[in-house]
């Protein structure tokens, strides 16, 4: 066996988790070193987060070559090449790897490429990749091994009729028609990227929403203008019976009991996530889990002394944000940089077009738990940077507790969604009131002076509405 090296802390996984957790240690100078499958960056980096945000670009900019003439502009002859499109978002990928890469080697985190395994505590083995054979031995052992993509059973991915989010960022020829199982965020952005390039797209959910997380008044926007774009969307449907063929895919789509038989050449699976713990722990290592994900004390330290987790392999949200926050914050804790916090409030964010973003609670849960609040909402049709911008779609809405004025949930809808939130979640994390944000100046014209207006609507003070 070959001899160990000492760390004082090996991180198992290289996504906005693990890196960030082996960033922070070597900041501390701390010796550190990540394990990772792959080159660094994980799935968020590598097969997520990164590459599907330029797909959705490249969407954006040609819908918005396609309308070019509502602004008075006339373009002729717009085509594209999806190898391409598909090519650029690889090249991005790359890109940030590479910087992280170069963060490790400034931070002087040693990078370990295979499956990492805690053999016993205190001590991961290297089981395959480049490094195989490697013994590292760790004072601390954080686990950051994220999520896959769940499967449906009996059902085999081969990456051309049946897909999951990794097989379709690296399509190789464009689906003619796709049916999406699942609606969530990653449902949708895939839905919103293959229509834009004229892919016939129909988006199925069990549940009577699309985004099924989100406000639902928001989730009612998103599903319009997916029609309005010809997305077949189908809420309150499963699927069944699915039958892959060579050239397409042919299932059941059910909905109050009655099937309808349909048929297209692939089938998107965004049916959620599991746990990634395959070959993590030896049968030596016993961690307590919580249906299948590491359970946590408020430390970030599992069952076991010594062994550490943070991001979505401790359970939801599974955001890459929340992952980095929590991994850095188990950081600090386990070397006495302070007390470590567990994420309350964090933003939630959805890229298609219109963008949702939201943070805190919805009305419908607000309503479940008795809560006494006000509601103060504001449309972009009122906004005229908004209109300026033909970007007129969707609103701003902001739950307030009705005695001290705490913001207790945001929901905004429309473009630049996923910035503006950001102002909300500052506004909860310093407990600012809605009356503050009413009476913070925001510059004009700005889509952000919806936020100031919503907080005014609480009041029934908003000029423009």
């Amino acid at each position: 066996m070959s001899s160990s090296t000492k760390y004082d802390l090996v991180v198992i996984g290289g996504g906005p988790a693990g890196y960030a957790a082996a960033i922070r240690a070597g900041q501390l100078g701390k010796k550190v070193a990540c394990v990772e499958q792959e080159r660094p960056g994980g799935t968020c980096l590598n097969w997520g987060c990164i590459p599907s945000k330029a797909l959705l670009k490249s969407a954006e900019f040609y819908n918005k070559l396609k309308h070019s003439e509502d602004l008075g502009i006339t373009v002729k002859g717009v085509d594209y090449d999806f190898s391409k499109i598909i090519g650029r978002s690889r090249d991005v990928a790359d890109t940030m790897a590479k910087g992280i890469g170069f963060l490790f080697k400034k931070n002087k985190v040693d990078h370990v490429i295979g499956t990492g395994t805690v053999s016993v505590p205190g001590m991961v083995e290297i089981t395959d990749g480049k490094d195989k054979g490697k013994i590292l031995a760790a004072e601390k052992i954080l686990i950051a091994t994220g999520c896959k993509p769940r499967r449906l059973p009996d059902l085999d991915v081969d990456g051309e009729r049946v897909m999951t989010s990794r097989q379709a960022l690296a399509m190789k020829k464009q689906p003619k028609s796709v049916v999406i199982v699942g609606a969530g965020a990653i449902g949708a952005e895939f839905a919103y990227f293959l229509n834009a390039f004229g892919t016939k797209v129909t988006l199925v959910e069990m549940l009577d929403q699309v985004l099924p997380v989100e406000d639902h008044e928001a989730a009612a926007v998103v599903e319009k203008s997916f029609k309005k774009d010809g997305i077949d969307c189908r809420t309150s449907t499963a699927v069944e019976n699915i039958k892959v063929n060579p050239k397409s895919v042919k299932m059941d789509l059910v909905k109050d009991g009655k099937k309808e038989s349909i048929t297209a050449e692939s089938i998107l699976l965004a049916i959620g996530v599991v746990a990634n713990t395959e070959n993590l722990l030896s049968p030596r290592v016993k961690l307590k889990l919580d249906r299948g994900y590491i359970s946590v004390d408020d430390n970030y330290e599992s069952s076991v002394k010594g062994i550490y987790a943070a991001g979505d392999i401790i359970g939801p949200p599974w955001l890459a944000h929340v992952a980095t926050y929590e991994a850095i914050q188990a950081v600090n804790g386990m070397f006495g940089e302070g007390k470590p916090q567990r994420v309350t409030d964090f933003p939630g964010c959805t890229y298609c077009l219109p963008q949702v973003a939201s943070i805190g609670k919805t009305e419908k849960k607000l309503k479940e738990e008795g809560v006494d609040f006000k509601v103060g909402k504001f449309p972009f049709q009122a906004s005229g940077k908004a209109v300026a911008s033909n970007q007129s779609e969707g609103f701003v809405k902001l739950l307030v507790d009705k005695k001290y004025g705490e913001i207790l949930g945001a929901h905004i809808v429309g473009a630049d969604a996923t910035e503006m939130i950001a102002e909300y979640g500052l506004g909860m994390k310093l407990e600012a009131t809605a009356e503050e944000i009413h009476n913070t100046i925001h510059a004009h014209p700005t889509m952000s002076e919806a936020m100031m207006e919503a907080a005014a609507a609480v009041f029934g003070e908003a000029i423009h509405i």
